[in-house]
């Protein structure tokens, strides 16, 4: 007897026998015991995770001699004859090789036509988003009103490629990826069964080269025991996927904490004579700095298997929080762009590098003009020792209060004859609204302890009672003494601090666009090629050493 894959001997025959995806499951075991059963489902989710498998046991399920149960015998002729893939009633169909409209048309023209021997006609299309337009609307009508002896079951693993018309007939159930723990449980229940002697930590190693596929973790295992003549053990399926050895992670997240480069270069030369996959160095290197940072947040981790509590505590240990976070994110740029790089190897030798280089200096930070020298522990608690000198305005606060009360006012109306609105707005630190309303407002005069503004009309819906109130007060509180204000709507002569603004960046466009006029490049291209300068297009952009440029 010809071998059967572990793929397909291992595959599910009932809902008790499928590996996670409980959400699902929950919902057609219900379902079905009340017989409340819809007419289409759709099942999506990734390669591997059980869509056809859970279809397929639905179709035992709504076929079962028993009848319609969410336990199926498995010993009836229709549920044997559906596990062999010869029930006439369960017609599967692969999408992807029957595109055209006229394939589905013949589909569809036996629907009208009662079952041959099971209770319901079933419709099983795999890859579903792989219809033409054509096909899906030849299919919208019997899809959204079948007979009542048939059942439509969808499988696609891109359901965003699906008309929405589509989709708002079918039960829609989104199959997850399952979790490397989950894959590793299976496999390990596989293998005791066939009798094949593996360590946990090599089926770890198979599901996460997986990727959330169980199919994959399969053929992947079927392939291990191949390679391995029997047994598997974790150095050949270490060598078969590629795979770092564990040492060699260890050895860089090592050096990487000792700020070794040399060290570095040295180990991935080493690494290099194994002819390795350099893009799962990068992610394993990740997935190992993922769980040291969790470790050192909650003082656990679920390592899989990757590194022993002594050695997750010893990296945590070495390793900063900031370190961790910084070198975790580099290796997953670095993993992204290492197609671009010359060679995998120094596609991986940057990234090792640039994690190094753009780490903080903890030296060179205190030998920086200017910077807090302070231990980083003493560095939280402000120091208390020397009274901080005042500021210029406190200083004019302090004078005011212990001024001649006679001449405090006067001296306050000096201050005030002709204040600079726009910086003093600055000065006030106002936010959102409060600062708009003062941004739009040009100072008239002040009377006494009353400050007149000018509102333009073009924003008076900024002005409220509460607004106002708001700006007095912050006023009063930068000149220590009680201010009321009053605002009114007009135009004024003076230009509001909004408008200055707006002029000033006019300025500089219409300065860019003579600039640009008279530019010999610019004029060359005119006289050429007739081109044509969009004063539109023209911007003002930041920079570090000047306000703005053109």
């Amino acid at each position: 007897m010809s071998y059967l894959v572990l793929a397909r001997k291992w595959r599910p025959k009932n809902f008790a026998d499928t590996v996670g995806q409980e959400h699902v499951l929950r919902a057609l075991t219900n379902a079905l015991e009340s017989q409340r059963l819809h007419h289409a489902y759709l099942f999506a989710g990734t390669r591997g995770v059980g869509k056809t498998t859970i279809a397929r046991i639905l179709a035992k399920a709504l076929n079962c001699k028993t009848g319609i149960t969410a336990e199926p015998c498995g010993t009836c002729a229709a549920c044997q004859e559906i596990d062999e893939g010869r029930f006439v009633d369960l017609i599967e169909v692969d999408a992807a090789s029957k595109t055209k409209v006229d394939d589905t048309r013949e589909l569809l023209d036996n629907v009208q036509y009662a079952p041959a021997s099971g209770r319901f006609k079933v419709y099983l299309i795999d890859e579903v988003h792989m219809l033409s337009k054509s096909s899906f609307n030849a299919l919208l009508k019997t899809l959204e009103e079948p007979p009542p002896h048939v059942k439509f079951l969808l499988a696609t693993t891109d359901p965003q490629k699906l008309p929405i018309t589509v989709l708002s007939r079918c039960l829609q159930f989104n199959l997850k990826r399952l979790t490397p723990k989950l894959i590793g449980d299976r496999l390990q229940h596989i293998c005791e069964a066939e009798g094949v002697n593996a360590e946990p930590a090599t089926l770890a190693m198979i599901a996460r080269a997986a990727d959330g596929s169980l199919r994959d973790a399969l053929s992947l295992l079927d392939q291990a025991i191949a390679y391995c003549g029997g047994d598997v053990s974790e150095t050949d399926v270490a060598t078969m996927l590629g795979t770092i050895d564990r040492q060699h992670v260890s050895r860089i997240l090592r050096l990487l904490a000792q700020g070794d480069s040399a060290g570095l270069m040295s180990a991935v030369a080493e690494i290099d004579q194994q002819f390795p996959d350099y893009a799962r160095l990068l992610q394993d290197l990740a997935r190992s700095l993922q769980q040291i940072a969790v470790y050192q947040v909650v003082g656990a981790a679920d390592t899989d298997d990757d590194f022993a509590e002594s050695e997750l505590a010893e990296f945590a240990a070495a390793i900063s929080h900031e370190d961790a976070q910084l070198f975790y994110q580099t290796a997953l740029l670095g993993g992204r762009d290492l197609y671009l790089a010359p060679d995998p190897r120094c596609g991986v030798e940057m990234t090792l590098l640039r994690m190094l280089a753009f780490r903080p200096d903890a030296s060179a930070a205190e030998n920086e003009p200017g910077r807090d020298t302070q231990p980083k522990s003493a560095s939280k608690v402000p120091a208390r020792s020397a009274a901080p000198e005042l500021p210029k305005v406190a200083q004019q606060k302090a004078q005011k209060k212990t001024g001649a009360a006679v001449n405090g006012q006067e001296a306050a109306a000096e201050d005030w004859q002709d204040p600079d609105w726009s910086v003093l707005i600055e000065r006030l630190q106002l936010s959102g609204a409060v600062k708009l309303l003062a941004a739009n407002c040009a100072y008239q005069r002040r009377e006494g302890n009353s400050l007149y503004l000018l509102l333009d009309a073009r924003s008076e819906s900024l002005l409220t009672k509460s607004r106002q109130q708001t700006l007095a007060t912050a006023l009063a509180g930068e000149f220590g003494e009680p201010l009321r204000i009053e605002i009114a709507v007009g135009r004024a002569e003076k230009e509001t601090p909004i408008q200055t603004e707006a002029r000033i960046v006019d300025e500089k466009l219409e300065a860019a666009r003579q600039s640009l006029e008279a530019d010999p490049n610019v004029r060359a291209l005119k006289d050429m090629f007739g081109a044509e300068l969009k004063a539109d297009s023209i911007e003002i952009v930041a920079n570090e050493n000047s306000t703005a440029q053109e």
